[in-house]
């Protein structure tokens, strides 16, 4: 019993430790690496760009392993923004287009990506598993929904999932990956 509760606190510190680096804004020299792409809802190749920057950012700063599984999750986040967002009245402009600000963060063992729109709606993000896993080999995906899986497969693929409001309007859906093996393997 003790080795499990063990293992929760440094579970729970690594949690901590990975919230306390999402929060904070840190001194440029430390090592992190960062990127913010400003996209257009509108145009028609908003989510390949989006899965083509975020290859070539993570090559760039040595996390090439984790290029398929942030490339499916800005996927589905921008195509989330696309396909449903609607802005708020003060944030639109005549003749605008709806904006889509994708965020890299890597620091110093995580990945933090976060995809922020115009709408102050909270995403809506599934509670776990639909099906017991056990299960999903043996049912066809007939029996899955046509739409709302794509916060469900960033939940699969990250090991946390959140939103946040903007002070303006608009809100930011975050995920993080972890970096390293130590961490990479635990459930969050």
């Amino acid at each position: 019993m003790d080795a499990r509760r063990a293992r929760s606190h440094a579970h729970l510190s690594n949690e901590l430790d990975a919230y306390a680096h999402w929060f904070t804004a840190p001194d440029p020299t430390s090592g992190g690496h960062y990127l913010t792409l400003t996209l257009f809802a509108d145009c028609g190749n908003a989510a390949r760009v989006a899965r083509d920057q975020t290859a070539e950012f993570l090559r760039g700063v040595g996390a090439g392993e984790m290029v398929d599984d942030a490339r499916l999750i800005v996927s589905e986040l921008v195509g989330n923004v696309v396909n449903h967002v609607v802005p708020e009245c003060s944030l639109t402009r005549p003749g605008g287009s709806r904006r889509v600000d994708v965020h890299f963060k890597v620091w110093p063992k995580w990945l933090f990506i976060g995809v922020a729109d115009e709408d102050s709606s909270p995403p809506l993000l599934p509670l776990g598993d639909t099906f017991w896993p056990g299960l999903m080999e043996e049912l066809s995906e007939a029996v899955l929904p046509d739409s709302g899986r794509g916060l469900l497969i960033v939940q699969r693929l990250a090991a946390a999932v959140w939103w946040t409001p903007e002070d303006r309007g608009g809100k930011t859906v975050w995920c993080r990956l972890d970096l390293d093996a130590e961490t990479r393997g635990l459930p969050s």
